[in-house]
């Protein structure tokens, strides 16, 4: 035992012998400064929405392996600038980084695929964040839009939040809700959805239901949304009271064609994650940052937790 005991004084001298000459040589072998990324972040006047995503910013600073210098320029200002003026400002906060031949070898593939542009000045990374603003759009006042796919558990989600809203009294007076449908479409191809063809013929479904049966589209969605992959959406249209013979009748052509147009108008806004809000035609929103909107507190998933409960999931499709 004495033995054990010397052999561990050993060497617990000799680490202290070790420790002072190791932190000297920790300061000479200290790692260089990081070079610095120039980010110039244009950002909304009108919508807090339309700011800066530190995040994003981190994020993007990661990638680079740099350390973020941030500027932050309104889009008024911007838009006066020689060097910023022609830029496309159709969605704030638009990310500008300084280019330097260290950054444009990082970010060359992502140039070559599209995600980021570049003029003389900088790399252009537009439409990187879940919300902003669409600056230039028409608005329309006390609209909140709701971009689901049909077969989206969180896009579900989305539209139960509303429906218990609804039969909690919560519904903000003087504002409308409305459900869009996220889907792909070309002449050649025809439609195309994340979920399948079962997914895009829903919406079909839940179009021409919200077009003949408004009154009742929200009570099918209580009952769809219970099992939306069932193959049997006529017992739920039957159960809301929907004439299902009807809406099929409907199905091919003038279905297809209110699908088109919800194509067109979810690509217009470049909207592809489910559920993804749209408040006034203008603000792109996401779960938490939609429920900050005055009256949409209910469209927090974690509003009505009890406590100890785990936290309800709000990602996207």
């Amino acid at each position: 035992m004495k033995k054990l005991l010397t052999v561990l004084v050993v060497f617990a001298v000799a680490g202290l012998a070790f420790a002072a000459p190791a932190k000297k040589a920790a300061k000479k072998t200290a790692a260089p400064a990081k070079a610095k990324a120039e980010f110039v972040i244009v950002e909304s006047d009108e919508y807090a929405a339309g700011q800066e995503d530190p995040q994003l910013t981190a994020g993007i600073a990661q990638f680079l392996d740099m350390e973020p210098v941030v500027s932050k320029v309104s889009y008024k200002d911007a838009a006066a600038d020689p060097k910023l003026a022609n830029l496309d400002y159709s969605f704030l906060p638009l990310y500008l980084i300084k280019k330097t031949d260290d950054i444009r070898t990082k970010l060359e593939k992502h140039i070559q695929y599209g995600y980021a542009q570049e003029n003389a000045d900088f790399i252009i990374l537009p439409h990187q964040t879940r919300q902003g603003v669409y600056n230039g759009k028409t608005g329309t006042p006390n609209v909140m839009e709701i971009f689901v796919m049909s077969q989206c558990p969180y896009g579900a989600m989305a539209e139960n939040l509303v429906i218990q809203a609804q039969k909690d009294g919560k519904l903000p007076e003087g504002k409308e809700i409305k459900i869009r449908y996220i889907v792909n479409y070309d002449d050649q191809n025809g439609f195309s959805s994340l979920h399948g063809s079962a997914e895009w013929e829903e919406n079909i479904r839940q179009l021409l239901i919200a077009k003949y049966y408004p009154k009742k589209f929200w009570k099918y969605l209580e009952i769809r949304n219970k099992d939306y992959r069932s193959s049997r959406w006529d017992k739920a249209m039957e159960e809301a009271g929907i004439n299902s013979k009807k809406i099929m009748k409907k199905f091919d052509k003038e279905g297809v064609e209110l699908l088109k147009q919800e194509a067109k108008y979810a690509e217009e806004y470049g909207v592809n994650a489910s559920p993804t809000f749209l408040w006034e035609g203008k603000v792109q929103l996401d779960f938490g940052s939609a429920s900050e909107i005055e009256g949409f507190s209910f469209l927090n998933p974690n509003a009505s937790a009890q406590p100890g409960a785990a936290a309800a999931p709000a990602g996207s499709c």
